[in-house]
């Protein structure tokens, strides 16, 4: 598939303020030839999962800075299965330690990027898994 026919919804989940980071992945992701809706903040999980249906994405592109990356993802990805839309990724990204990297990818998360990964990394994992 074409990177002009990958489409992406980049959220941002919960009460977290910040979405600097959340815009400029955006930017490097439609740069790269990505079709890119910005979803904006202080979204809800049922929010996010609603709107990725309805616009036909292969990913969803949590950034999280608050802390509640755990919750907030696990909480995305079943709902996207209680909607028979297990076929939509989610991607993980913003402030996350380490040790919290396996447990996401354990409830259904199909990447973590914490805040030092690349661009290039973040566009070539898409690629790949499409």
């Amino acid at each position: 598939m074409e990177s002009s026919q990958i489409r992406i919804l980049v959220a941002k989940p919960g009460l977290d303020g910040h979405d600097r980071g959340a815009k400029v992945v955006s930017r490097a992701l439609r740069d790269a030839g990505f079709q890119v809706i910005y979803f904006g903040l202080r979204r809800t999980p049922a929010q996010i999962v609603d709107a990725a249906i309805q616009e036909d994405v292969s990913f969803v592109g949590l950034s999280i800075l608050s802390g509640a990356h755990l919750q907030l993802s696990e909480k995305v990805v079943k709902l996207l299965a209680e909607k028979d839309a297990s076929d939509i990724k989610v991607i993980v990204g913003g402030t996350i330690p380490d040790r919290d990297i396996e447990p996401l990818k354990a409830a259904g998360v199909a990447a973590v990027f914490p805040t030092e990964s690349s661009f290039e990394d973040i566009i070539a994992f898409i690629r790949s898994a499409v």
